[in-house]
């Protein structure tokens, strides 16, 4: 009688959307594969829940994987070989071939067509059921301890040992490590002992806060297009923004503190941005602009024609700060009040004091480092059977489904090669 080979184990860390994705699929791709998923509270898929205004943004339109690529601060190049096996295409067949409807909006993002995050949830809870995967919340690892073995076939492999706060142990054969963004970086300690070399984590995605400015009375005024710089880092991006009860937010802000993520870290988050209203003009070419819009509105109030569609409280502010009365006449204006107004328009300069993120949605830059990991399959280059995905590498996206992309492509990659590596 042939003799069976014995049933192989692979640890999840991380409940959340890459640490599903993780699971299911190994345990899909190899049925005999005993799968068991930890996580540390008692709350599975956390930032799914939240995300996209509790629609989740599951991914984002694709058509190139360059030019899909230009929408990571960080990572890009490592990513380029990932997306070669799980693309943003291949993340829309595997969410309609469980039943998932999905719809694209005119930015670009991709929802369920239910607009509920519910939705995404119960699609990875019917998947986790389906593969019997087991289940185990407020599991906080402790320890990760790594040692080599002989299999049967006469290779060494590694075995892993996990133990938990509350003293459990398990013995695995292979773990996936996806706990999320490192938020409480000291919560971590035991990923030293994998010996990886780790990036402090800093927030990615958050927007800009201006305490007390004048502007903050114009809450809920948004624009569909502004041109922001941070001067002193020679970083700007165009994009809505939206001006909220605590300073400026909106996709131009966050999309620039994601690039700008680790220096601004490093400035304590006290700078200083400069915003164009009108990003298609600059300085000079609203200059060379401006006699012919003032002769064509020459007899209208200056507060009641706006020739640049600007919301009529924004402007009213403009003029103010202009020191122009809004019933003057174009025809009337100064030369002083003019290059007040136009310096206004396309150089507003105000100080930021610090940051808000959004609790569970955040993204951070930071963690293991893409040096040692392979690209394609997610596994340590240090530990064989030792595996990571999500946002527990340094790789982060901006906002617009990106980061849920890498998630389930990193996802994908590891549970691929642990099913192919368990079947030998």
């Amino acid at each position: 009688m042939e003799k069976l080979k014995p049933q192989k184990t692979l640890a999840v860390i991380g409940g959340g959307a890459s640490g599903f994705f993780c699971a299911c699929n190994a345990a899909r791709m190899n049925p005999a594969l005993h799968v068991v998923l930890f996580e540390k509270s008692n709350k599975l898929l956390a930032k799914v829940k939240v995300s996209g205004g509790g629609r989740c943004n599951v991914t984002h339109s694709f058509t190139d994987i360059p030019s899909f690529l230009q929408n990571y601060p960080r990572g890009k190049n490592f990513l380029k070989r990932s997306f070669h096996v799980f693309n943003p295409e291949d993340t829309i067949h595997w969410f309609l071939q469980r039943g998932v409807e999905l719809k694209q909006e005119k930015d670009g993002r991709i929802f369920p067509k239910s607009n509920q995050s519910q939705t995404i949830i119960d699609c990875l809870l019917n998947e986790v059921a389906r593969h019997g995967i087991e289940i185990l919340l407020q599991k906080k690892v402790n320890q990760l301890s790594c040692k080599e073995v002989n299999s049967m076939s006469g290779f060494e492999r590694n075995q892993f040992i996990l133990e938990f706060e509350n003293g459990d142990k398990l013995k695995a054969d292979y773990v996936c490590i996806a706990c999320g963004g490192l938020a409480n970086e000291y919560q971590y300690n035991w990923l030293k002992e994998t010996k990886h070399s780790f990036i402090s984590p800093v927030p990615s995605l958050f927007t800009f806060n201006i305490p007390n400015h004048p502007i903050l009375k114009l809450m809920g005024v948004s624009l569909n297009n502004v041109m922001i710089k941070i001067p002193e880092l020679k970083e700007k991006m165009e994009g809505p923004l939206l001006i909220t009860h605590w300073g400026f937010s909106g996709p131009a802000v966050l999309k620039l503190s994601a690039f700008a993520a680790r220096e601004l870290a490093r400035l304590q988050y006290q700078f200083t941005i400069q915003i164009n209203w009108l990003p298609e003009y600059n300085e000079h070419e609203i200059r060379d602009a401006f006699p012919g819009i003032r002769i064509r509105n020459s007899r209208l109030m200056v507060g009641g024609k706006n020739p640049f569609n600007i919301p009529s409280r924004l402007w009213t502010y403009f003029l103010d700060n202009a020191g122009i009365l809004s019933s003057i006449r174009w025809a009337d204006l100064s030369s002083k009040q003019i290059n007040k107004l136009i310096q206004i328009l396309t150089g507003s300069l105000f100080k930021v004091h610090g940051k808000t993120t959004f609790k569970e949605e955040f993204v951070t830059s930071g963690g293991i480092s893409l040096q040692e990991i392979h690209a394609q399959t997610m596994e340590s280059k240090i530990h064989r059977g030792l595996y990571f995905c999500g946002e527990i590498m340094d790789v982060d996206g901006i906002t617009g489904g990106f980061n849920f992309q890498y998630a389930w492509t990193s996802a994908w990659c590891a549970a691929k090669s642990i099913a192919s590596a368990s079947m030998e």
